[in-house]
């Protein structure tokens, strides 16, 4: 069985898309509806723009979630996954490219969940750190003896766990997993404490727009970060996305159901190899590729 796999923030360079713009016609145009439904052209950005632009939350998610969608699109009947997963953002093109939400409102969608994380990051000092090296239950234990904010964000594979919370508590964290073990603890060059308590007022904001946007029922089933078994009711499917923001990211737990409901091949839609590497790590008989195009 094949499972289609999208990526999340962090995945995005420049001249992302380009190639798809330039030789699909149906590439071009859904380009071109995005870059009117955005309300600037986010596709001179992606494809020439530095790579400071790109980073910009307002842009990465909508552009990560533009190659990864558009390039579905693309494959036509070649995309036919036996169920699909998202890592964080990712989630939102798989919900598109499943048939559960259509283009212009998964897209509307990822840009109000960007800007109203931008807002959430500037509230308060925040940040995120990479632990290499430790068990989940130990490093769940470091962050509940911490004093602040501080929580499993992504499970990303074992041994490998990203941190999230208030500048202070990670940084005391940071320490205490290095005592404890972890071959790295690493605070990550990004602006806010992601699926933390932190992004409470991000989430809010989201949810509501969530509410009002129409969710169908979905091609095959999608394992959700929040839920990480198999999916397919659209009301379920609405309140995961919801409460997304401020929960972990059950990578691993995510990929080992689908591996246990019978995936034995991993396909990448979207930037870069990162899920296909984290893939192998946690389950080393499973094949992984990459969406190749017609």
């Amino acid at each position: 069985m094949n499972a289609y796999i999208f990526p999340g923030q962090g995945a995005q360079f420049v001249g992302m898309g380009l190639e798809l713009y330039e030789n699909h016609k149906v590439a071009q145009e859904l380009f071109e509806e995005a870059n009117t439904i955005l309300g600037f052209r986010i596709t001179d950005i992606m494809f020439e723009g530095t790579p400071e632009e790109l980073k910009q939350t307002k842009v990465t998610q909508p552009a990560i979630f533009l190659h990864s969608v558009i390039l579905s699109k693309v494959m036509g009947d070649a995309f036919k996954p036996d169920m699909v997963a998202g890592h964080s953002l990712g989630e939102f093109s798989a919900l598109v490219a499943n048939g559960v939400l259509n283009f212009r409102d998964g897209l509307i969608l990822v840009s109000k969940r960007a800007l109203a994380m931008q807002k959430a990051c500037e509230l308060k000092p925040s940040t995120m750190a990479a632990v290499l090296g430790l068990s989940d239950e130990v490093v769940e234990q470091i962050c509940d003896e911490t004093e602040g904010i501080v929580v499993a964000a992504n499970y990303n594979c074992p041994g490998q766990l990203v941190i999230s919370g208030d500048v202070e508590a990670i940084e005391k964290a940071c320490i205490k997993m290095k005592e404890a073990g972890a071959r790295r603890a690493l605070v990550l060059p990004v602006g806010g404490a992601f699926h933390s308590p932190l992004m409470e007022p991000a989430r809010e904001e989201l949810a509501i727009a969530i509410e009002n946007t129409v969710f169908s029922i979905p091609n095959c089933p999608i394992y959700q970060n929040v839920a990480t078994t198999a999916v397919t009711n659209p009301n379920q499917i609405k309140e995961n996305l919801r409460v997304q923001l401020t929960a972990p990211v059950k990578w691993t737990q995510s990929v080992q159901h689908m591996v246990q409901d019978g995936a034995t091949l991993f396909t990448e839609v979207g930037p870069g190899k990162v899920l296909q590497g984290l893939v192998r790590k946690i389950n080393k008989d499973s094949k992984t590729t990459s969406a190749i195009l017609p």
